[in-house]
């Protein structure tokens, strides 16, 4: 089958500086990982690196309302279907160890086979834009404080 007709599942190990990305297919088979800088170029090359491997269904990530937080946003934002994982459970952390591809594969199996916290808050739209912007933010304070309605 080509490549660019399989379906395949992403999932990501998310942390501060890089992000480890594993990719699966539709029978959970491990067809690549890589590590990539957690910026906006380096989701750019994961995504790039995801898609090269098939038509790309959904990705699981792991921590979006924390370092996977921009990622989640970026691919999002290019049409993709982000869901939130959770971490793996301890029992395979046990068995298996603690690694980041491990922990990106288990990422996609979770998203692969539904095992998810559901979908990630993105952090996007006009309530955050006003939470984020310094000024708006303190008169919004500023004006609830005083006793206005």
């Amino acid at each position: 089958m080509s490549h660019t007709k399989r379906m395949v599942v992403g999932g990501v190990d998310t942390h501060s500086a890089t992000h480890h990305a594993a990719i699966v297919d539709e029978q959970g088979r491990l067809l690549g990982d890589a590590e990539f800088p957690a910026t906006p170029n380096g989701y750019a090359q994961l995504l790039s690196f995801m898609q090269a491997l098939g038509r790309l269904d959904r990705v699981g990530v792991e921590g979006t309302g924390a370092y996977g937080a921009g990622l989640a946003r970026h691919l999002h934002e290019r049409g993709v279907v982000v869901l939130e994982v959770p971490r793996p459970d301890r029992r395979l952390r046990r068995q298996r160890g603690k690694s980041d591809p491990i922990d990106a594969e288990a990422a996609a199996r979770a998203a692969l086979a539904g095992d998810t916290a559901g979908t990630p808050k993105l952090a996007i739209g006009p309530i955050e834009a006003i939470r984020i912007s310094p000024d708006v933010g303190a008169w919004a304070r500023n004006w609830s404080s005083t006793g206005n309605p």
